[in-house]
């Protein structure tokens, strides 16, 4: 058979084949380096915009050192001990089978040996390399650590040992011992290939080479065994394993010493292998090693079981009272409990004529608003356009208004671009049209409308109310919880607006437009930037459309937490920022901790568990990371604005320790709380997660005797939250409150406890109550000195004060409420629980529940329409808080609350139903039902015209709704006095008379 003719024409050279997979290789590996170089790039630039690229540049290059340290460390070794072992392969060996098997093995690898040699030892320093860069917090605390002035109670070093030198240690022995053991594992697997380790009838055959590196190499390995046996020893009062934290009786007594001989052991053996590699005899190393395992066996392990099972527990209490004292000072410490206040406050039950007297500020500020319902009641009041949106829960804050603080509910409309109606949602309008929401809503927290609307103290649009307009603040939220992945922002001066501004506040007024004039993102004006934003974005838009211009800005990570998280990696961010008006701007307050879990002796705490109740559960706040800390402080606090997204880290804690190691780090990122300004400092509260995790500890530890803490007979649990259905922690509450040894009300985070919840069962009467003072002044760069102090009332249990399950159990139980309860639920209405609020005034606790009433629809929102109250065994309910005391307290509380002009003027809210009660005249009946319809058709008619965005018309379907519910509340008016008989001139619907009660039971749900 002939060959077929060749193709090429005589004369051309032939084609080079195979050059296509390398040319697609180098092509890959450019597009994956483009993108890589890309996505640092950016954040290059983002840093550097933000004014934060010390940050970046140093915790980077932190990285950079520590990979190249540890990939050197690992690859030298492997390299090495792979290099010496195949240089020391014997010449000659003796024909066998295995030297056969062996042969083959080493003709296949030969071709790839110098690559292997090589790739290995890369790659597992690759592996080594990325492990030890993680760790580079630890270095760089390790390189600039700062003095506690304190020592622990065993060894008398001070506490930065354990937090910042002791975990570098261990952190650089772990990663040498690694890198001993695998450069090793690779050694004996080349001395085993290449014949210098031979497995034999005989025995295992070792060349002379092969013994010399293995002896240096267990002789290092246990050298560094022996340093780390000696860590442990300081390791042990970091111990969270036994019922305490800390080194305890057994550690002291039996592990530290143990640790102590084994680490003088692991030396001796150690020196043995030298020996033995010197002389060529391995008797004394073999027998030295099994003694080595046999003595940690035993002094490790054995000793100490024996020390615990025989001495210790017969007599713990006894032999441990010293090192449970030692955790309970230690942790008091490590969480911020030492300068607690305590007082025993011996609450009444009696509810007495004029006991609210003395409490007359702290009831006329007491929070009608729950910030965690009022959220729809802002959307359909305050919304106007379906691409704006609240927050699901809303923020408690304080503000001067006539002179005096006036606690606030607050929320700021952010954009929302899933509202935009289908035909709108394109790339051009989700990022360059709609960028901003618009105005911040703030309402009184103490006081609400006739007919259970929120008293907004700021609204509308243009925005207007006691916090400034439009010419005093800039009500423009570019930076906020919710807003878009990104947006492109600013153009030439002189070009048309773009972005949507705001709506018209009223008929006849037009849409606004607008253009981004601060500097809150790197530039894409460039066609590199563009490049490498759409790349980042994965948008060919951002690169094609005209949207984007010379001066164009993009805007990314504006969620708050998620920008102090970045510009300071080293912090815990608080899970709920909140908004402020500060010195003209909209404000975002965040809270960051500095945290540890190497501090001696302090009981760990897992965040995530410790910070959980109903708000994270719910969503409505973020949920801290799944990590145990035995130390922290509110080192930081940080504002975001919300219109540039400019950071500002203040030193908070200007006295944490840890916080002064990172300010060495990073020694122009922070800015000390002097320069904080007045109307800043006035906003600044204390934190909501560091409080949950000191509540959780002072469960346990506001015992302070070692003999009580032992038996944890006094041991105390956070009450579930009674308005929601799984057993879940309440939360605490902000509230403007007089603590007993306060001569004036101040801004607190308060919190309840009951008995220790065994096996889901508790007696639900209180037993304490914590308040944390939040307000820090209002003078610039002066931190008042009574912010932060925790104050805590131990109430005896003799007093049986009903916890906040039982005050739930009596509203719900009680027939008067039930009875009006179910009048206010006719027509399919729901009524809604709001937060429980716990106060120690009248000289006990009283609760303060307020009730919402919800009607069908999609556009129904919360009425505050009751007010339930409890004082012991007694309950009030009533249309207003002032009505409602005033019954608790003999008919005079002594005080007036916030809603008192509300009397006798607030009406019940339409049933929405066509179910008339079962009392009263055929005439009201029909009155009733005929008012309802009108109520329905309104509601109906309001849908249809706020659907179209007619605004008027909606307008005018209110007014009829209000007149239709003005009948209605007639007609229930006349079918009450027909069947009910009630106190002459009474207006309202049924109300709760003070009832007694019996003894307080413990709740089923708690």
């Amino acid at each position: 058979m002939s060959r077929p003719a060749s193709s090429t024409p005589p004369g051309r050279p032939q084609p080079r084949r195979g050059a296509l997979t390398p040319t697609l290789i180098v092509v890959a590996l450019v597009v994956v380096g483009f993108i890589f170089f890309a996505n640092v790039w950016t954040d290059v630039l983002w840093y550097q915009q933000l004014g934060f690229f010390e940050v970046f540049l140093t915790e980077n290059l932190a990285r950079i050192i520590i990979f190249l340290a540890g990939f050197a460390l690992m690859f030298l070794a492997m390299f090495y001990a792979i290099r010496i072992a195949y240089h020391a392969r014997p010449v000659y060996a003796p024909d066998s089978e295995i030297r056969d098997n062996l042969n083959r093995y080493q003709a296949q690898l030969e071709p790839v040996r110098r690559v292997v040699m090589i790739g290995l030892p890369v790659l597992f320093g690759l592996f080594a390399g990325s492990a030890a860069a993680s760790q580079w917090q630890k270095v760089l605390l390790f390189l600039n650590q700062e003095q506690f002035g304190q020592n622990d109670p065993q060894f008398n070093l001070d506490i930065s040992f354990y937090l910042m030198t002791l975990p570098f240690l261990g952190f650089v022995t772990g990663f040498l011992i690694s890198v001993v053991v695998v450069a090793g594992i690779a050694g004996i697997l080349t001395h085993y290939l290449y014949g210098s380790i031979r497995i034999m009838e005989r025995g295992i055959f070792t060349s002379r080479a092969a013994q010399i590196h293995l002896a240096v190499t267990g002789a290092v390995f246990l050298l560094l065994l022996g340093v780390n046996f000696w860590l442990d020893r300081y390791s042990s009062v970091q111990n969270s394993n036994g019922r305490w934290a800390g080194a305890l009786y057994t550690d002291v007594n039996a592990v530290i010493p143990t640790k102590s001989i084994l680490a003088v052991a692991a030396a001796l053996v150690a020196i043995l292998f030298i020996v033995a590699a010197v002389i060529g005899k391995w008797r004394l190393p073999v027998i030295g090693t099994a003694m080595l395992v046999i003595t940690s066996i035993l002094a490790g392990g054995v000793y100490p079981w024996v020390i615990q099972q025989f001495q210790v527990r017969p007599s713990e209490q006894t032999l441990e009272k010293q090192f449970i004292e030692r955790n309970i000072s230690m942790t008091r410490a490590a969480y911020g409990l030492d300068k607690i206040q305590e007082k025993r406050y011996n609450a009444t039950t009696n509810a007495t004529t004029g006991a609210l007297a003395p409490d007359a500020q702290t009831t006329a500020n007491i929070r009608l608003l729950d910030p965690n319902l009022i959220s729809d009641a802002f959307s359909q009041l305050e919304q106007y356009r379906p691409y704006y949106q609240f927050p699901s829960a809303l923020n408690v804050d304080r503000y001067e208004v006539d002179g005096k603080v006036q606690d606030t509910v607050i929320a700021v409309r952010e954009l929302n671009p899933d509202g935009l109606s289908a035909n709108q949602q394109s790339w051009l309008n989700r990022h360059v049209v709609y960028t901003h929401g618009y105005g911040v809503v703030a309402a009184k927290g103490n006081k609400f409308t006739a007919d259970g609307k929120p008293e907004f103290l700021q609204a509308g649009i243009p925005s207007t109310g006691v916090l400034g307009n439009d010419s005093t603040y800039q009500p423009r939220i570019y930076f906020g919880e919710n807003s878009p992945e990104y947006s492109i922002v600013g153009a030439p001066e002189g070009s048309p607006h773009r972005e949507q501004d705001r709506p018209a506040g009223k008929e006849g007024d037009g849409e606004t437009q607008y253009t981004f004039t601060g500097n809150g993102g790197p530039n894409v004006g460039s066609f590199f930037n563009k490049v490498l934003y759409a790349i980042k974005f994965q948008s060919s838009d951002l690169l094609l459309s005209d949207g984007v211009n010379n001066e164009s800005q993009i805007l990314y990570d504006r969620n708050p937490r998620d920008r102090v998280e970045k510009v300071a990696p080293y912090l815990t961010v608080d899970g709920n920022a909140y908004p402020a008006v500060v010195d003209g701007r909209v404000k975002w307050i965040v809270d960051g901790y500095t945290t540890s879990q190497y501090y001696p002796y302090s009981q760990q705490e897992q965040l995530s568990a410790a910070t959980a109740d109903s708000q994270t559960t719910a969503g409505r706040t973020v949920a801290l990371p799944n990590s145990s800390v035995n130390y922290i402080r509110n080192s930081v606090k940080a504002t975001v604005d919300a219109y540039d997204g400019s950071v500002t880290l203040y030193a908070w804690d200007d006295q944490d320790p840890v916080l002064k190691a990172w300010q060495n780090v990073f020694p122009t990122s922070l800015k000390p709380y002097s320069e904080m300004s007045g109307a800043l400092m006035s906003h600044v509260r204390y934190p909501e997660d560091l409080f949950k995790v000191q509540r959780e500890l002072l469960g346990r530890y506001h015992v302070t005797q070692p003999d009580n803490f032992y038996t944890n007979n006094d041991a105390w649990s956070v009450p579930n939250d009674p308005t929601v259905k799984e057993e879940v922690k309440q939360p605490p509450f902000y509230m403007s409150l007089q603590m007993p040894d306060q001569t004036k009300p101040a801004f607190q985070l308060t919190s309840s406890f009951i008995p220790q919840v065994v096996n889901g069962t508790a007696r639900n009467v209180l037993y304490g109550f914590l308040a944390a003072d939040s307000d820090a002044g209002n003078q610039k760069g002066v931190k008042a000195e009574s912010y932060g102090q925790l104050r805590l009332l131990q109430i005896p249990p003799e007093a049986q004060v009903p916890g906040p399950g039982q005050a739930q159990n009596k509203f719900n139980s009680d027939p008067t409420v039930s009875q009006a309860l179910n009048l206010l639920r006719q027509g399919a209405s729901a009524v809604l629980n709001g937060n429980l609020l716990t106060l120690p005034v009248g000289g006990g606790l009283l609760y303060v529940q307020p009730v919402y009433l919800r009607s069908t629809g999609e556009t129904s929102y919360p009425t505050l329409q009751r007010v339930l109250v409890a004082f012991g065994d007694k309950i009030g309910f009533a249309p207003t808080l002032d009505e409602a005391l005033n019954q608790l307290f003999g008919g005079d509380s002594g005080a007036t609350a916030g809603d008192s002009a509300n009397n006798g003027r607030t009406p019940p809210p339409a049933t929405g139903g066509s179910t008339p009660p079962a009392t009263g005249g055929t005439d009201a009946k029909a009155e009733l039902k005929a008012a309802l319809d009108e109520a329905n058709a309104a509601i109906r008619a309001g849908q249809e015209a706020l659907a179209k965005g007619d605004f008027a018309a909606y307008g005018e379907q209110q007014k009829k709704l209000s007149a239709a519910l003005q009948k209605a509340i007639d007609a229930e008016a006349k079918l009450g006095a027909e069947g009910a008989s009630p106190t002459p001139g009474a207006t309202t619907a049924p109300t709760a008379t003070p009832s007694a009660a019996a003894t307080p039971s413990p709740s089923p749900s708690n």
